[in-house]
């Protein structure tokens, strides 16, 4: 199939998915196939383009700026990064556990024993929830595994999850809330997810919880989560997500010691342009061959 990348070209990725058998050319109106990295498109697309392959998962910003035009196919990313994201989500719930933010803003070794005495541990076997447990939680099930804790995951269907002790539907996880001690968000944003965790939702927590957000930042509410953390409501948020984004300097989470924050870093262009070209293969595979993309988008489910 002939296919473009537009606005900008990535040329590792051009030269993985001509190696595979596709031709590359550089004008929109003669490819059948575009991989779309975001920027402005042509409104309306060409007729000749079958589908547009997104590189990223979260198609809620395309949807509402009304990039995703209504007759063209489209497919994302879901999936491809659920490694190098479930690293940063690793890397921050143990970052907020062990109160790295606080000792930095401290700045002194005096802060030695409040820090201690506020710190948490994996290996005394905390209950752990995912909740959105899609490929994020294949990958961090494994890295969680070796300290012993029980893992809960939480996603749509209660179909049964590899590695976890419990899977739960989401509209089964009422009780969860109010059981786990730390919580990792990794769900698409959609008319169900957007502000599920919000000041009713942290009233449920223990005050000993940690929840831990790399889906989409809008799946919490703010000002509830800055409440929630200056009042001792729960223990810390840590973030690779947040809403608004970007966060503005001087926002209230800043300069919280309870609230660690990395700017949206688990998934960038860098990290996409090493993985996404199997995704891109195999939609085009299925495109080709008549049947549904195995990442092809539900516009009415918002992912």
């Amino acid at each position: 199939m002939k296919f473009t990348m537009y606005p900008g070209v990535w040329d590792n990725v051009v030269a993985e998915v001509e190696e595979a058998g596709h031709e590359f050319v550089s004008d929109l109106h003669q490819a059948e196939f575009l991989i779309y990295a975001g920027g402005r498109l042509p409104d309306p697309l060409p007729e000749n383009i079958g589908f547009v392959q997104f590189v990223f998962s979260g198609i809620d910003r395309l949807v509402d700026a009304g990039v995703i035009q209504p007759g063209t196919r489209w497919a994302n990313a879901a999936g491809a990064y659920g490694r190098p994201v479930a690293e940063i989500a690793m890397t921050l719930l143990l970052a907020q556990l062990h109160q790295v933010k606080a000792a930095g803003m401290a700045a002194s070794f005096q802060a030695r024993g409040p820090i201690d005495a506020a710190q948490g541990w994996l290996f005394d076997g905390p209950t752990v929830a995912i909740v959105g447990a899609g490929g994020i939680a294949d990958g961090l099930i494994p890295m969680l595994r070796p300290f012993g804790v029980r893992i809960i995951a939480v996603n749509r269907s209660g179909r049964a999850v590899e590695g976890a002790d419990e899977t739960v539907a989401m509209a089964d996880a009422e009780w969860v809330w109010s059981e786990a001690d730390a919580f990792v968000l990794a769900m698409p944003l959609t008319e169900q997810t957007r502000g599920v965790v919000d000041a009713e939702r942290f009233a449920q927590m223990k005050e000993s919880a940690v929840v831990v957000n790399v889906g989409r930042g809008e799946l919490i509410v703010t000002d509830d989560l800055v409440e929630a953390l200056r009042t001792g409501q729960i223990a810390g948020a840590a973030m690779d997500v947040t809403d608004p984004e970007p966060l503005p300097d001087g926002h209230p989470l800043w300069r919280l010691p309870t609230c660690t924050i990395t700017p949206h870093i688990a998934a960038t262009g860098r990290i996409a342009s090493r993985l996404i070209t199997p995704t891109i293969l195999a939609n085009a595979a299925a495109f080709e061959a008549g049947e549904r993309m195995p990442t092809e988008v539900h516009l009415r489910k918002g992912y």
